[in-house]
């Protein structure tokens, strides 16, 4: 899932990050209303966390811009302004939560896969495709009942597969959503990151679950190779 994190306290900003990082989320980041604006009207976010006190161009008006021309985007509003009319503004205005600072970053790393699973709209943390199970709150991957070790940028990749199982997603698409704005597209570097998730996957399943259609793209599907089998 790729994130942007939209805060001028540039301390935070990379805290932040580094963290979501970790967590195995591309993670963009900008410390100004306008940048911000012109990433998210470039860049088919999942998740966008955004301070009210911007300069260039207010936070409210940034997720006034989202609203009405994404209006599927998450946002979660991070801000030092206290005040429950603040709040109850940017809820108003369309922000699917808020988190006051300063706060702990647990919470905000459950808020964010909170809302990432109600963008699926799933009630489950749990997601399937035959034997292949992953758990987005515990970021684990089960394979015929057998957790299985990944890297962090194969478990992205899984987990985008499953959230899209049986649809055929380019590799644009998986650049937008699993790899952040450093991310080469000419480097190679998804074709070697599926071939070995598929290796893992293939020596427990002993078939290959990822398919790829030439030209257009890959799919998770519990036949495999072929999509329509």
């Amino acid at each position: 899932m790729r994130i942007l994190i939209v805060e001028d306290e540039l301390d935070l900003q990379d805290a932040i990050a580094d963290g979501l990082r970790i967590d195995g989320y591309a993670v963009d980041t900008c410390d100004n209303g306008e940048t911000a604006y012109e990433l998210l009207y470039e860049v088919n976010y999942d998740l966008v966390v955004l301070d009210l006190n911007l300069p260039k161009m207010d936070g409210l008006e940034v997720l006034a811009k989202i609203r009405d021309e994404k209006p599927e985007l998450k946002v979660l509003i991070l801000s030092a302004r206290g005040s429950v009319s603040d709040k109850v503004q940017g809820l108003d205005i369309g922000a699917n939560d808020y988190l006051a600072k300063p706060f702990d970053f647990t919470e905000l790393e459950a808020r964010i896969r909170n809302l990432l699973r109600r963008r699926f709209v799933q009630e489950s943390s749990m997601h399937s495709c035959g034997a292949i199970q992953v758990d987005l709150s515990k970021r684990i991957a089960v394979v015929n009942g057998n957790e299985i070790s990944l890297t962090k940028k194969e478990f992205s990749l899984l987990e985008y597969f499953l959230l899209n199982k049986d649809r055929v997603v380019s590799q644009e698409e998986l650049i937008e959503h699993v790899w952040d704005q450093s991310a080469d597209s000419f480097s190679g570097a998804i074709r070697v990151h599926i071939a070995t998730l598929r290796k893992k996957l293939k020596a427990i399943l002993n078939h290959d679950p990822i398919g790829t259609k030439i030209g257009e793209g890959y799919f998770l599907s519990e036949k495999g190779s072929d999509l329509n089998a």
